[in-house]
Parts: C-alpha cells; structure tokens; sequence
C-alpha cells in the first residue's frame, strides 16, 4: 500500500474536499463584478438626471458649471442648481395706506308707522323690494277721515251763509242807526255778531285743512328712499298711531357708510390732510382682506380718540351704486393717506 498524503487527509472533525467547494471563490468574484457595474450605471443615469436644461443642452457646460460650483476638482455638489428669480427695477408710485376694521352702515334708518287710527286695507310693497321717497306703501280706510272732511264742509258752509245774513242785518242797522231809529248798542250787537260768525268760518276752515291732513295720513308713503325690509303689519289689522312697531323699516342703501377705526399715532397725518383740503380715497375689502368691494371718499372723522383702545372714529361714503355694501356688514378698509411719486420700484 502507499504512503497517504497530508493533504489528503481531513482535518480532525472535517470532511473531503470536493471539485465543486474548490470553485466558489471563482463565483464570488463574478457576483462581485456584476454590482460594481450595476453601480457604475446608476451613477452614471443619476449624473444624467440632476443636470439642469442649460447642461443638457450645452455638453461642456457641467465641467465649467462644476468647477464654478464645486470649486477646484468641480466636487459633485456642483451639479445642484438654486433657483433665483430676478426682477427689473422700475419707476413708479408706492400708494401709503392706513388700514383699518369697519362696519357699514346706512345713513338713514325709517321704520314706518301709521300717523292715524284705522284698519289697514292693503299693503303696497313687495319685502325686500327698493322704493323712492314719495311711494305708497299701504293704505289705512280713509272713510272715516272722508266723512269728517265732508262734516268740516258742511259747517263752513252753514257758518259762511249766516255770516252773509248777519252782513246784510249789519249794513241795515247801519241805516237805521243814522235816522235814529235803533240805538247804539243794537247796531254793535249786530257787528259783533258778523265778527263771531268770521270766526266760526276760520275754525271751520282749519276743520277742514285738519280732515284733509287726515285723509292724506291715510295713505302711508315711503319718507325715504330705500331697501324695505320684512312686513311687520299684515293687512286688515287695526294700527295706530302710537304703534311702537310700526309697518315695515326702510334702509337707505345709496348712498351709504362705513365707520371704522385708526390708532390714535395715525391721526395727525390723516388731520394734515383734511386741513389742505385733500379728498382721501377709501378702498373697502372683504373679510378676508382678499377682494375690493367698493371705492369711495372719507367723509369725516370723530372729534374724541377712545381712551379704552387708543382709537378714533372715521366716517366713509361710498355711492353703492351695485349694493354690494350692506348694513352692519364687516369690511376691511384701506385709507390712501399718500403715494410716493417716481420711486425705484
């Protein structure tokens, strides 16, 4: 028998060697070159990705653009562009405003009442419909009042036919008086008694004039012209003219107001141009201070500051031509104090 080799034995606890365990390290080595290239390629297409357009479109421009990023060597943090947004300079105006929080408000408020006592047979408007000064509203029975006219009427009629009587007895007296036929005093009796019968014919006159005035209270017009609000008093009603109630408000739209408030450190300038005799504009925005609502003018300002917020009271017009302002109706306001000519802006 041969001499058995040293290597051919197996380690103490180990096993034969085979042909297949002697070529793993030829396999790992090819496993290994494939992710080194799998590496190189997703470095290359990520290159390829973070390039600006201007790269992509000029090839020599990364190495230029990485050594003036990167500094020497053109590190990799070159190749991250930042964008900046450039704007030309120009001449302009800069508007100064004063802000501030207001509320509009009407400059006319009406609730409407009956000014005599009777039934209400008809109700003239629509609720929410605008009416003009002058407009019939509703209707109180005017018969009542009709009938008092035609009384008043009466008398002066009854008291101006006496009074032509006791004229013509004066104007006889008078005749008989100068031939001695009557005393004195009958004569004056009979003057008296046409100056009585004068004043009767006043008093039935402003009868007259009350029954008409009367009959035209009757008729319930708008005292104003504006936006009427919900019935308050629906026909065939007893209404009268102490009614707290009334029949329907009345809210002037056009024009209307807003009031609102500036802090006191605000108030000289704003006075600076009031005593020059300038008009300032005033702007109104929406809650969120995001869309104008209307354009108008300051009217006027308060003559106190308030010593609990350090405020003082404007007051705006603004035509509201379109209604887009509403009573008690939150605004943004923006007075133009000043505006800056020929700025670099």
């Amino acid at each position: 028998m041969g001499q058995l080799n040293s290597m051919d034995l197996p380690e103490q606890g180990g096993h034969l060697r085979t042909d297949t365990q002697a070529d793993k390290p030829s396999k790992s080595l090819w496993w290994l070159w494939v992710l080194i290239i799998a590496g190189i390629v997703v470095g290359v297409w990520y290159f390829r990705g973070v390039r600006t357009p201007s790269e992509a479109a000029n090839p020599s421009a990364p190495a230029a653009a990485g050594r003036g990023r990167g500094g020497a060597g053109g590190s990799g943090m070159g190749s991250f562009s930042v964008p900046v947004i450039v704007a030309a300079a120009r001449q302009g105006d800069l508007p100064i405003y004063f802000n501030g929080l207001g509320t509009v408000t009407a400059f006319n408020t009406v609730t409407v009442r009956s000014r005599v006592d009777g039934q209400l047979i008809n109700v003239s408007f629509r609720e929410g419909q605008y009416v003009h000064e002058g407009d019939l509203l509703a209707q109180v029975d005017p018969r009542p009042f009709e009938v008092q006219l035609e009384q008043a009427q009466g008398q002066l009629t009854k008291d101006q036919a006496q009074r032509k009587d006791a004229e013509a007895n004066l104007e006889r007296y008078k005749l008989l008086f100068k031939e001695g036929v009557i005393p004195q005093q009958q004569l004056d009796t009979q003057a008296a008694l046409v100056g009585q019968f004068d004043g009767a014919i006043k008093s039935d006159q402003s009868q007259i004039d009350n029954a008409k005035l009367q009959l035209t209270y009757s008729r319930i017009t708008a005292p104003i012209s504006g936006r009427v609000g919900l019935r308050l008093v629906d026909s065939g009603n007893i209404v009268h003219a102490n009614d707290t109630t009334g029949i329907v408000v009345i809210t002037q739209l056009q024009p209307i107001a807003v009031l609102f408030s500036l802090p006191q450190d605000q108030l000289p300038q704003v006075i600076t141009k009031l005593r020059a005799g300038v008009q300032l504009n005033v702007e109104a925005y929406d809650r969120d201070d995001t869309t104008k609502i209307a354009a108008g003018k300051l009217l006027t300002i308060d003559n106190q500051i308030d010593p609990t917020t350090g405020t003082y009271k404007l007051k705006s017009i603004f035509n509201n031509s379109d209604n887009a302002l509403f009573p008690n109706q939150f605004v943004n306001v923006h007075l133009l104090v000043d505006t800056m000519r020929n700025l670099t802006i």
